[in-house]
């Protein structure tokens, strides 16, 4: 499989990096998987050579709306590109189906447009909507998946995603603190995935809204541990916050070598790595 982080950026926009999404592919077909679909994740898929066409499916973590801010891109980029009727699986907790459902009123009028005017188009988007539980096993194109509960609150029901293509399979948790739930899930993973916050940095910014996030979302530290504490061979960081300068990766990589000493992946969008 190759894992494509997409997007590493934060909530705070930042012209360098988009926000949180990561792209997965593997199987004979080559099935491409969309994980999250933060701000600028259609022009980050460019950037990896694909397009929302050529999803087989979307797996959300959860609902925050950094990591489902451009799922409306998507959903019409892959509509106006797709021969008429095909449909996008999205896949994602309890609540998923209502969010897409208000995602495509928001979308009315565009559809309207873009029907009255193309010949071609006689409907709006086809969605395949299927809200997961923890302990599910679905199966995308070439690639099975499965789920776990991971612990964001009050930010509730989350999902990490378990990627399996034969017997090698990366784990990728969104959002979140570390929890017996996530750590089942991650053994015998042969990469973890994970948001990060360096909690040095935002002890630095004297804004409660800003320190809150520190109670619900795992340091650099905690995720070492973590993947440690559960076998994985490489821990992949992302979703900085707060985001690095460019090149700065590294020095959030060094946080995590005192607690992990597997393969360190630490970089911009469009980082790539196979397992």
């Amino acid at each position: 499989m190759n894992i494509t982080l997409l997007g590493t950026g934060s909530p705070v926009p930042d012209a360098n990096r988009a926000g949180p999404s990561t792209l997965v592919v593997g199987g004979e077909a080559g099935t491409q998987i969309l994980v999250d679909a933060g701000r600028g994740v259609v022009s980050r898929l460019s950037g990896a050579g694909s397009l929302p066409v050529f999803l087989s499916g979307i797996l959300l973590t959860h609902l925050h709306s950094d990591h489902v801010s451009d799922l409306n891109d998507v959903i019409t980029s892959h509509w106006v590109m797709a021969p008429d009727g095909t449909p996008l699986s999205i896949y994602g907790p309890v609540g998923t189906a209502r969010f897409v459902e208000k995602t495509l009123d928001a979308m009315a009028s565009d559809v309207g447009y873009r029907v009255g005017h193309h010949d071609d188009l006689t409907q709006g988007p086809t969605l395949r909507v299927t809200e997961l539980e923890p302990g599910d096993e679905i199966t995308i194109g070439g690639l099975r998946v499965t789920t776990a509960a991971t612990d964001h609150r009050p930010v509730a029901p989350t999902l990490a995603y378990r990627v399996f293509e034969g017997e090698r399979s990366v784990v990728l948790a969104g959002d979140g603190i570390p929890c017996s739930t996530l750590d089942e899930l991650l053994v015998g993973a042969q990469a973890y995935v994970q948001t990060v916050i360096r909690a040095d940095l935002v002890k630095l910014v004297p804004m409660a809204r800003f320190q809150d996030i520190l109670d619900y979302h795992s340091t650099v530290e905690q995720a070492a541990i973590t993947a440690t504490r559960t076998g994985v061979e490489t821990l992949v960081l992302t979703h900085y916050v707060p985001a690095p300068a460019p090149g700065d990766e590294l020095a959030w990589a060094s946080a995590a070598t005192a607690y992990f000493h597997g393969t360190l992946i630490a970089g911009p969008d469009l980082t790539t790595f196979t397992i």
